[in-house]
């Protein structure tokens, strides 16, 4: 094997193994950071000595076995950690003779010790952007520079972020463990928010050139799907598994061969994923076997079936997800909720009912700067036949987004208004 396709491997074995090094490894370190940097020290490794000797049987194993036999290293040389080295070789109980570990007495620790993971790296002691950018690294096994592409910031300051965010956790001793009865509702919450932040990033891009980054999405459903495994009785683990599913299954329909975003109900539904449809569909149907009341996931998750099930646009149970919004409204008051509730209400009972509603959140603070808004009141507007108001909403929307396709798009909806 030459160097070109040993890289090839090694980068897809730390995209599968890189979260369950991670995690093993955070357990007997207890330092997230501390280890990542062995986790990465592990890769060098690989890089420098498979192309020589060859991709090992087991590959997960062999760069689990180096990070733990540079982690007693690193203790032994640390004569400030002399005391703790004495504890920490214990519990690594290594062998300095053995190549590759037997993994076997680890492997039922490991879904716990992802599980650990993942809460740690979503810790709200950390700002939302610090974990998402920790949760890319440490779970979605992404680069410094994979994570900035996505998010559009510059290299260095998503380094920053991610060093900062390692140093807060030490600094505020997290405990690398998973929260109690008592505090898992609350972190399970963060831990949620963060996945489907990084998702809708991808689904929806916030700036650039693109509006989609599918690849975002992916690592969103991976690490869903993910804990869903690990927590396969939280209704609302199961409900956001069942959003992303859904969403994601229109992605090859949201844009047209030259990326020009297409909306939902002008989309070729042919060119939706069904088997992403049929695993979002099962997913909601366990969420909602697992609660009652639903969650704002699960109700969300509800919200896009009814979508899923229409075989036409014209076929949508618009009446039904109104009520549905109604729901969302109750468990997550805001703004962006009655947004999206005064669409539906448009949809089922009428653009003037729905213009209502909208006029209502002119003044929202949440919404002076938010470019759908006036995107709505636009689309209403057109409607209801009063093309010189909703083609200055559509311009005003498009001075709002930094997403190029999107302005462009707003733009374009602006100059096919008449006057009306």
């Amino acid at each position: 094997m030459n160097t070109t396709d040993t890289r090839r491997t090694v980068d897809a074995v730390w995209r599968i193994e890189s979260a369950r090094l991670i995690a093993a490894l955070a357990r007997l370190t207890h330092d997230v950071g501390l280890a990542e940097d062995l986790a990465q020290e592990a890769l060098v490794a690989a890089l420098e000595q498979w192309p020589q000797s060859g991709v090992p049987e087991n590959p997960g194993a062999w760069l689990l076995g180096t990070a733990r036999h540079r982690a007693i290293d690193l203790f032994r040389r640390n004569e400030r950690l002399r005391q703790k080295h004495e504890v920490l070789a214990r519990a690594l109980d290594l062998d300095a003779h053995v190549d590759t570990p037997n993994l076997d007495a680890i492997d039922s620790e490991i879904e716990d010790d992802l599980l650990r993971l993942i809460f740690t790296a979503c810790h709200p002691v950390l700002s939302t952007e610090a974990r998402a950018a920790l949760t890319l690294r440490v779970l979605g096994g992404l680069t410094t520079e994979e994570i900035a592409r996505a998010f559009l910031a510059p290299p260095a300051t998503v380094a920053q972020r991610i060093v900062r965010a390692k140093r807060t956790l030490s600094e505020a001793r997290v405990p690398f463990e998973v929260p109690g009865k008592g505090e898992l509702p609350a972190r399970l919450a963060s831990v949620l928010e963060v996945i489907y932040l990084i998702f809708n990033e991808g689904y929806a891009a916030t700036a650039g050139d693109v509006w989609i980054r599918p690849d975002l999405c992916e690592d969103a459903l991976r690490l869903g799907r993910i804990l869903a495994g690990l927590l396969p009785t939280e209704s609302e683990v199961q409900g956001l598994v069942a959003l992303m599913e859904i969403q994601a299954s229109r992605l090859r329909a949201r844009t047209d061969s030259s990326g020009e975003p297409i909306l939902l109900l002008d989309q070729d539904r042919g060119r939706w994923d069904q088997l992403l449809i049929r695993r979002g569909l099962a997913a909601l149907d366990r969420a909602e076997k697992l609660s009652s009341p639903l969650g704002p996931y699960t109700v969300q998750a509800a919200i896009a079936a009814c979508h899923a099930r229409a075989r036409t646009a014209g076929e949508t149970d618009w009446p039904r997800i109104a009520a549905l919004y109604d729901a969302l409204a109750q468990l997550m008051p805001s703004p962006v909720v009655e947004l999206n509730r005064a669409v539906a209400v448009s949809m089922a009972f009428g653009p003037a009912e729905g213009l209502e509603l909208v006029d209502a959140l002119t003044e929202a603070p949440a919404l002076k700067s938010y470019y759908l808004l006036p995107t709505v009141r636009g689309d209403l507007l057109v409607k209801l036949g009063r093309g010189a108001e909703a083609r200055a909403e559509f311009e005003r929307a498009a001075g709002l987004t930094s997403n190029t396709r999107e302005r462009a798009l707003l733009l374009a909806r602006a100059a096919d208004c008449s006057d009306g």
